[in-house]
């Protein structure tokens, strides 16, 4: 499996950024997908996850209800809606695929994307 996000960018602190996902592989359609970040001298952390169906999504707490985890399955494609964007955001954003139920750890996601950078300015 292979994963190429885009998206990524500079906003202004309260601005709207659209990741995208696009995944290669028959897994794709069978794997929860995920989308963690890391930002300079902090560890990757978890930022959303999303069934193989879609039907289940999960957020951490710090994007609840800002963020936006969506997967079109016939486009191998996985996006991440980010609104309401603040400097704390800024990171290098990753999607993982995990071929079986999702985790908000890291470590048990088996494919990873090469990353795209998010930054809020103030």
């Amino acid at each position: 499996v292979q994963l190429q996000a885009s998206g990524g960018g500079l906003v202004q602190a309260g601005g709207s950024l659209r990741l995208s996902c696009a995944a290669s592989g028959r897994t794709f359609s069978r794997s929860a997908m995920g989308w963690f970040r890391q930002a300079p001298g902090k560890e990757r952390e978890f930022v959303a996850a999303i069934s193989w169906n879609g039907y289940g999504t999960y957020y951490a707490d710090s994007v609840k209800g800002r963020f936006t985890i969506s997967r079109d399955n016939a486009k191998n494609t996985v996006y991440l809606q980010m609104n309401s964007l603040k400097p704390e955001d800024t990171a290098v954003y990753y999607c993982a695929v995990r071929r079986s139920t999702y985790s908000d750890y890291y470590k048990d996601y088996n494919y990873w994307g090469q990353g795209t950078q998010v930054t809020v300015s103030s």
